[in-house]
């Protein structure tokens, strides 16, 4: 028998059996959408996430007093003891820093902004100097940004987002309005440009005010994040890095071979926690989908060997009529493979599917992998062969004149 005389009777074996196919490969389908669903969602969240940062600018350094990612009980005792980054740090690396094309100092906090009836929660209070706007790149759409004037008089003028325009701020023009933030009075000076959500959660539910104001209304016992900007001349970056941990360190009086007693964070940083972060989860969920492939894999051996009990008389015929073992074996693997495949199939469908009602629903960024799709109909085809050997070798190995005298 020929390999596509063996193709055409596997699936018209397969065909005659339709709904047991169609249970065999649930196993297979839920197993492959598992893991094409997890790694779609995590190559839209790095895309994303990668062009996010990009935004802020390849060339941009925080120096900050704890890192924003935290895996163990023992790195967050050891980084909640270090001394805070304060106002004076940011004015020494000003005066200091010489290859700090630009320098910005932050505050953040989340907070409530009313105007007559209308409130916010959960709304981000920036504290920021200047300079900070445009290296954190905030485009003014409407009114201006902050300036040095207002941070040096303590103005109470803010630049806000387009939630705070559309929840409190209604048909009017948002510039020169005033809003209580966490009870302060404040005037709108300035309006962001719209930035749309990120994982489900708004970026323009925001208020940035000078930090000498942030300063003066929410205290001023918090650490400060410091942002500079080195310029894009190659090695630009790291050279600005290593002065300003060296200047860093000495004001510090960190002790040589000591580990810094603050954090310098880059793009590369962010994108390297996501990565991990990323990593990890899509461990788990893809060890979880494995348990799913393996099911459909011991199913489908199982189905098979069924399947060569109820077809021995005709295994029997065949090998009468010149069949060798071979063509035997290749037809059952066949049929396993097909069916494997069949699953495969529609689990990359079904995964596509999930990551895009996940998109739709909730706004977590998917992106398809070819790559992905591939591997999911290979690992399936792999799992049909694998598990498709044992009951393919027995019905090979059948005795024709035991299988002819086998009952119908």
């Amino acid at each position: 028998m020929g390999f596509a005389e063996a193709i055409r009777v596997a699936l018209q074996s397969l065909w005659a059996n339709k709904l047991r196919t169609i249970l065999t490969v649930v196993g297979v389908v839920i197993g492959v959408a598992s893991v094409i669903a997890v790694i779609t969602l995590a190559n839209g969240a790095k895309m994303f996430v990668v062009q996010k940062i990009a935004t802020h600018g390849s060339d941009t350094l925080t120096v900050t007093r704890m890192n924003p990612v935290i895996f163990t009980g023992e790195e967050f005792l050891r980084e909640n003891k270090r001394k805070d980054i304060t106002f004076d740090d940011y004015e020494y690396l000003q005066r200091t820093c010489t290859r700090c094309l630009m320098l910005a100092a932050e505050l953040s906090s989340s907070g409530k902004v009313v105007n007559g009836k209308q409130s916010t929660t959960n709304t981000t209070i920036n504290g920021w100097t200047a300079n900070m706007a445009e290296i954190a790149d905030l485009n003014i759409v409407q009114g201006r940004a902050l300036t040095p004037m207002d941070d040096d008089m303590g103005t109470h003028g803010v630049v806000v987002g387009y939630d705070i325009v559309d929840n409190l701020l209604p048909n009017v023009d948002p510039i020169g309005q005033d809003i209580r933030v966490d009870g302060e009075v404040y005037s709108v000076v300035g309006v962001g440009e719209r930035k749309g959500e990120v994982f489900g959660q708004s970026e323009d539910n925001y208020v940035d005010m000078p930090l000498s104001t942030y300063l003066h209304t929410h205290g001023e016992h918090q650490s400060v994040d410091i942002s500079a900007k080195a310029g894009m001349a190659p090695g630009a970056l790291d050279n600005a890095i290593d002065e300003v941990r060296a200047l860093m360190r000495s004001r510090r009086h960190d002790l040589p071979g000591a580990e810094d007693s603050f954090g310098i964070l880059t793009n590369d940083t962010f994108i390297s926690l996501f990565n991990q972060l990323t990593g990890i989860f899509a461990t788990v969920i893809i060890g979880i989908a494995s348990i799913s492939l393996v099911v459909g894999g011991v199913v489908i051996m199982n189905i098979m060997l069924v399947s060569v009990t109820e077809r021995t008389r005709e295994i029997g015929i065949r090998k009468a009529l010149g069949a060798k073992r071979q063509d035997v074996m290749v037809q059952f693997l066949i049929e396993a493979a097909a069916m494997a495949l069949l699953g495969g199939l529609f689990g990359v469908l079904g995964g596509i599917t999930v990551a895009e009602i996940v998109t739709h629903v909730v706004g977590f960024p998917s992106s398809v992998a070819l790559w992905s799709v591939l591997l999911g109909l290979f690992v399936a085809t792999s799992v049909g062969i694998f598990f498709g050997v044992y009951p393919a070798r027995r019905a090979a190995m059948l005795d024709p004149i035991v299988a002819l005298r086998a009952e119908l």
